[in-house]
């Protein structure tokens, strides 16, 4: 369930007063003009731009009912929290506009639509992985989940946990846009690199049209039998070196010990008469 925990609300009108999970985004992204236009934004400079006009938001909007509604079908879990405005209890220019949180299991709920050329999975989370964090940090949240409409007609749901190093850096960058905007100094690119998101795999892939898995198939096919050899003779050798031997050597190889005890190989260049014949 949903914590009990009281959480500070906020209005529309104060939208310039704080730091939203969209502007996390920019934040910690690399458009350097989309962050000085945040910048300007913020201090009241510029106006908000103007979103009717753009197809791709308007369908992200228009969908966000069907894709609850589709999410709470799927997964036979409820959405509460709909479009929620929440500050951070401590840093007030924190704030959130949540799509939901899952009563079942507190988990912060946020719908996207996406174009399907080239989508993928990876490259979603990565685009949203800084409002994800941000929005997760606002509420305590452990988790988070991306539920998404594609253009092509395809629902996907994509899994995020709380990432603590990654909210830390997020919090040190907003807290310095933030005083940029307080000081009136023009903020800089943080250059903070997004974490792999760590994705349930659920797909089973045919790769037998790719040829670099091919070759490298035929390559694993080939020295697979060699390879268990090798193992096998490496564990006989260790166990053949005497436990007081720094360095054992005899036809071609060299066997060291490291001071924690590790036994490692390499080659030795073998000289004519230096090894005893094998009886």
């Amino acid at each position: 369930m949903i914590p009990s925990k009281k959480l500070q609300l906020y209005s529309e009108e104060d939208r310039g007063g704080f730091i939203g999970g969209s502007d996390a985004r920019v934040i910690m992204g690399d458009n350097e003009g989309a962050l000085l236009r945040l910048w300007h934004e913020k201090r009241g400079e510029v106006e908000r731009p103007e979103l009717s006009g753009n197809l791709i938001v308007q369908l992200g909007r228009c969908t966000e009912d069907l894709n609850r509604t589709w999410y709470e079908r799927s997964s036979g879990h409820r959405i509460g929290d709909v479009q929620r405005r929440v500050r951070h209890p401590i840093h007030k220019w924190m704030a959130a506009t949540l799509d939901g949180r899952v009563e079942q299991t507190g988990a912060v709920f946020e719908s996207k639509f996406m174009l399907p050329w080239n989508f993928s999975e990876e490259a979603a989370a990565e685009k949203h992985m800084a409002q994800l964090q941000h929005n997760m940090w606002v509420v305590a949240a452990p988790k988070s989940v991306l539920s998404i409409i594609t253009g092509g007609g395809q629902w996907v749901e994509i899994k995020i946990h709380a990432d603590p190093l990654y909210q830390h850096l997020l919090l040190t960058a907003e807290k310095k846009f933030w005083r940029c905007v307080q000081s009136g100094e023009p903020p800089v690119l943080f250059n903070i690199e997004t974490p792999r998101p760590r994705l349930a795999a659920v797909k089973v892939v045919d790769m037998s049209t790719s040829n670099h898995w091919a070759e490298l198939a035929a390559t694993y096919l080939r020295t697979r039998d060699a390879h268990g050899e090798h193992e096998t003779a490496k564990a006989d050798l260790k166990r053949l070196v005497p436990e007081d031997a720094k360095e054992a050597t005899g036809h071609g190889i060299k066997a060291k010990r490291s001071k924690s005890g590790a036994i490692s190989f390499e080659a030795a260049e073998v000289t004519e008469g230096s090894d005893a014949p094998v009886q």
